[in-house]
């Protein structure tokens, strides 16, 4: 029988190549996203909701229970970014980042729980080099990645007694959509796309930025039991290299 594993945020850069790289290690892929995407590869069985909704995140997993009848991994990896400095995010703005970020991890933990609890299992949080290094204009994002930092730490102490590891992975700069809208941040030398994707490339010491399937990787690594059993409460972080450069350098 096929492991069972649900990612959120599917129809995004990470998740997608996510989804194909468990679907290509034999695994059965449960994909959510608030967003329909026809035919998408790696996903098996799709699931179109708000994760950060308390009835929609309960229906999820009574669905997956119902059709799927167990779960063996859990990845959180939906999320949003707004950039834009703290004093000038509205109150709504930084709820619907803490939501999407942050309490949809809390509801799909809780809700799958019961999944996951008599054969042991696990959980993958997608947090960010933010939660360690920031840049300016991205303090909600930020916030809620440390968060889910600490989130994963403690989890890993309670679950262990079920057999559940929670690990996170924290990618740095990452060749998908959300980056590129959040290059408009002002702290890399260009005005266009592409010149602000080069600048980049040259501020990571390994000479790029990195791909979606890189990320994907590192997922399926903490998550698959046969692959790092004796890995929980850990942040991996995936960068290029990028937080381990002095920014005085």
């Amino acid at each position: 029988m096929k492991p069972v594993v649900l990612i959120t945020g599917v129809a995004g850069g990470i998740g997608s190549a996510t989804a194909e790289t468990f679907a290509e290690a034999g695994w059965r892929v449960i994909g959510v996203d608030r967003r329909r995407v026809d035919s998408q590869p790696g996903v098996h069985h799709q699931i179109v909701a708000d994760i950060a909704d308390i009835a929609e995140s309960r229906s999820i997993f009574t669905e997956v229970a119902s059709d799927e009848g167990r779960l063996d991994a859990l990845v959180n990896n939906a999320a949003i970014q707004i950039c834009k400095p703290l004093v000038e995010t509205t109150p709504e703005e930084w709820e619907a980042v803490m939501a999407t970020n942050l309490r949809s991890v809390y509801l799909a933990i809780r809700n799958g729980y019961p999944l996951m609890c008599d054969n042991g299992g696990s959980i993958l949080n997608v947090s960010s080099v933010h939660a360690l290094a920031t840049s300016a204009n991205l303090a909600a994002y930020a916030a809620s990645k440390g968060a889910l930092v600490a989130l994963t730490r403690a989890l890993a102490i309670e679950l262990a007694p079920d057999r559940i590891r929670v690990n996170a992975v924290l990618p740095g700069a990452v060749d998908t959509p959300m980056l590129h809208s959040g290059l408009i941040r002002g702290h890399l030398e260009g005005t266009i796309t592409q010149e602000l994707m080069e600048d980049l490339n040259r501020r990571t010491p390994i000479g790029r930025v990195g791909q979606p399937g890189e990320i994907a990787q590192a997922i399926l690594f903490l998550a698959d039991n046969e692959r790092s059993s004796y890995i929980t409460g850990q942040m991996l972080v995936v960068d290029g290299g990028a937080i381990a450069r002095l920014s005085t350098e």
